[in-house]
């Protein structure tokens, strides 16, 4: 195959999914073979190359690194595939007017026009994402979900060292999330979104924005992030655009991370909302304890069925929604309750704050308010109401939104780690990672008498949705035991007895 068929193979594939019409073929071809540094194409019909946009875009690639166009570093590849895909797409006004005429017709076929541009341009890189494992595993709470997260690739030493040696003081775009990364080249400390695109979806009198998480973990995996670089803050105003959204696309739910360290998610500098057509374990949670909010009758509570602490309002009527859902996050913002390590502030630093989660269904808005806590202590330094450290081998990190909807995302590292537990519970002569001997040790006692790779395999991905959900429970702020009970009673009279 020659430079030319692999060329002709990608506007083909371009016009197949619609990116380009034939009436942007030659314009586009003159695009890429300038980024390719050629100066000519031939003149006699060239046949084109079959293959999917990835392995074009990995072709067009190789061959520009063969000819010294780029070097062979990680950024300098992804910033060339992006910008070859780029070659290949409208302009974001041109994007927004097509999505807003499809919307008119239905929200879902606007949103399955920008997922499917979103895909085809490799900005979302389901070759990557086909490399996750995901799975299921019963619990007393429903079905959770486990992934493996492989699709985004650990940065070898090389670029590490280059990051370190090219870094300069840019501070454009301010972060990962602002709006000004549509169409940015990137750099070597900053990723390549010349193929990256949005939607501005006007909240109130707010601009946001819709685009996709290049490496999704669910469908349509989506966030709406604010014109303005502001920090997150939970407050009325989250509730609002919250069911602003989802009536706006009632086949999406949409949620935040929490707004503080360790109970928050991992970019809390950008204000941001995580939406997407995904239903959650924690959504088909059955109601615990029913409760009447006495201030606001058109509003009906419940205490989820769920390992951690969520509250599910419903309601017709969006503004009486708003209201009572902030008067929860008022009032748990200073609640005290010491006996079960529920401590609202340390001289000035809050603790107590909410993971919001909202949907619309048959004209009924839902909101779902997890109750969160940061605090640390002495027993646990990463946080009392976060994973603690008999299962931090295999989750350390935040319990953000996904996770707490039932959904773990994991480390890639671990699918090479529990192949070596798995084959260790068969073969005693195996070593694993010291972090996991205990849990190793534990297994064995729990079962003795496995004798095969597969028997260990089903053990091994039940056991680590049982470390999933005690994850869930240790980030539980009232626990799910007698004196969880009534300190969580102690907390419903205290929402009826405010104003």
């Amino acid at each position: 195959m020659t430079i030319y068929q692999t060329i002709q193979g990608l506007i083909n594939k371009g016009i197949e999914k619609k990116l380009i019409t034939k009436q942007d073929a030659i314009y586009t071809t003159n695009q890429l073979i300038s980024l390719l540094n050629i100066n000519t194409f031939p003149n006699e019909e060239v046949t084109p190359m079959e293959d999917s946009i990835p392995n074009l875009l990995a072709d067009l690639t190789h061959y520009a690194i063969q000819h010294e166009v780029i070097e062979k570093h990680d950024d300098q590849q992804d910033i060339f595939q992006a910008k070859i895909m780029n070659c290949l797409l409208p302009q974001p006004s041109t994007i927004n007017e097509t999505f807003w005429r499809l919307y008119e017709k239905s929200p879902k076929e606007a949103t399955n026009y920008f997922y499917q541009l979103s895909k085809n341009s490799n900005y979302i890189q389901m070759k990557q994402i086909k490399k996750n494992i995901h799975f299921n595993v019963d619990s007393a709470y429903g079905a959770l979900e486990i992934t493996i997260n492989l699709s985004k690739p650990e940065k070898d030493p090389e670029q590490i060292i280059r990051e370190k040696e090219l870094k300069r003081d840019v501070h454009y775009p301010k972060c990962l999330l602002c709006i000004e990364n549509e169409g940015y080249i990137g750099r070597v400390d900053h990723p390549a979104r010349a193929n990256h695109r949005t939607i501005h979806v006007p909240l109130g009198d707010e601009n946001w924005y819709l685009q996709y998480s290049p490496y999704i973990y669910y469908n349509e995996h989506s966030i709406l992030l604010s014109e303005h670089h502001v920090p997150m803050e939970i407050n009325r105003t989250t509730f609002t655009q919250l069911l602003m959204f989802v009536q706006q696309f009632p086949h999406y739910f949409i949620g935040s991370n929490a707004d503080l360290p360790i109970v928050g998610g991992s970019i809390l500098s950008h204000d941001h909302y995580q939406a997407g057509y995904k239903t959650f374990p924690m959504t088909k949670a059955k109601e615990d304890i029913s409760f009447p909010l006495n201030h606001f009758p058109n509003v009906t509570a419940a205490i989820l069925d769920w390992p951690m602490t969520v509250i599910r309002l419903t309601s017709t009527h969006k503004e009486a929604l708003t209201a009572a859902a902030n008067a929860i996050l008022t009032t748990w913002k200073t609640y005290e309750d010491r006996e079960v390590d529920i401590i609202p502030y340390s001289d000035t630093i809050p603790h107590n704050t909410i993971t919001p989660i909202a949907r619309y269904n048959k004209n009924t808005f839902e909101l779902d308010l997890v109750l969160r806590n940061n605090r640390t202590n002495e027993e646990h330094p990463l946080g009392i109401f976060h994973p603690h450290e008999d299962v931090q081998h295999i989750k350390k990190e935040n319990i953000g939104l996904i996770e707490v909807m039932g959904l773990a995302v994991l480390p890639g590292r671990l699918l090479e780690e529990l192949t070596l537990l798995k084959e260790a519970l068969v073969d005693p002569t195996v070593q694993v990672p010291s972090i996991h001997q205990p849990w190793l040790n534990e297994l064995k006692a729990k079962y003795p008498d496995v004798l095969t790779i597969n028997t260990s395999e089903q053990i091994i991905r039940q056991e680590l949705g049982n470390k999933f959900l005690n994850v869930l429970h240790d980030a539980g702020v009232f626990k799910r035991t007698e004196a969880g009970r009534k300190a969580l009673h102690r907390f419903i009279h205290q929402l009826n007895k405010g104003g």
